[in-house]
């Protein structure tokens, strides 16, 4: 995780530490008889020590895989991890506005998450999982009017942030435009639509179980109008959730995985300033 060596959360457990140290120091020497020659190689190696335990907190810090935050009566638990083997009632998988399943590097990329979901559960019987989401009904009240004609994939777009429930307990949710060759895209203001209609949507069918879902749109480097990080994509899905007002009854909760491959693009400790 990235943390700077400076951090406010490693300064605040050091100074703990720090206060209650110091006065049981002060307390030792108090009854100790130091020669005066040996006062500045005390002092020294009191200083030495506090300096090697402030790198074991900020190496512990930085090693850091998970933060849990209060958010709304709601756990929010953020970590690190792989989504598939995450221990969570319902897993999240973001599709593109047409619920395509076409894994071939040019729809749907076979590394994606969406990619991986397919193979993993579809992939002899893709014609199973189209047939979940044709006749999904809730999916059928979110259609929205395509412009334009595709040369390839589905051609019936849906509402960004309707979520299709998959039998093997995934929720299906669109996330993305799709333009005509093909590329995911959207706008920043896309993006916050989509959350704000996401979080009505697993208000809707979470049905008080724990829900895991990975940084959604981490993945698109499209976002024409704004240039994001994965840290800000983490911040404004905390942000919007708590908008939203959707609450998890313990002992249910919210976890959001990030891929261990960014561990140097987040901050998990920088979350729990921006939740308060």
């Amino acid at each position: 995780m990235k943390i700077p060596f400076f951090y406010k959360e490693i300064r605040n457990r050091f100074y703990k530490i720090l206060g209650i140290s110091t006065s049981a120091i002060s307390f030792l020497l108090y009854f100790c008889d130091i020669d005066k020659g040996d006062k500045c190689q005390t002092l020294v190696l009191i200083c030495i020590g506090y300096l090697l335990v402030y790198i074991l907190i900020w190496l512990r810090v930085k090693d850091q895989n998970k933060i849990t935050l209060e958010i709304n009566s709601s756990t929010v638990e953020v970590m690190f991890g792989d989504i598939f083997k995450e221990n969570a009632d319902l897993k999240v998988i973001a599709f593109n506005e047409y619920f395509d399943t076409q894994v071939d590097d040019v729809i749907i990329s076979n590394s994606s998450l969406n990619g991986q979901y397919i193979k993993k559960f579809y992939q002899d019987k893709v014609n199973e999982l189209n047939s979940i989401i044709s006749n999904d009904p809730h999916l059928a009240k979110n259609k929205v009017s395509a412009k334009g004609v595709r040369k390839t994939g589905k051609f019936i777009k849906y509402k960004l942030g309707t979520i299709c429930v998959d039998p093997n307990n995934y929720l299906l949710t669109a996330l993305t435009h799709f333009d005509s060759d093909n590329k995911a895209y959207l706008t920043i203001n896309d993006y916050l639509d989509f959350l704000f209609n996401f979080w009505k949507e697993i208000d809707r069918v979470y049905a008080g179980k724990t829900v895991a879902l990975p940084v959604l749109g981490t993945g698109i480097t499209r976002f024409r109008n704004y240039r994001t990080t994965d840290q800000e994509l983490l911040e404004l899905i905390i942000l919007t959730f708590k908008m939203s007002n959707v609450e998890f009854a313990y002992p249910s909760k919210l976890k959001i995985v990030v891929y261990p491959g960014k561990r140097n693009c987040v901050n998990l400790f920088r979350l729990k300033d921006f939740a308060n």
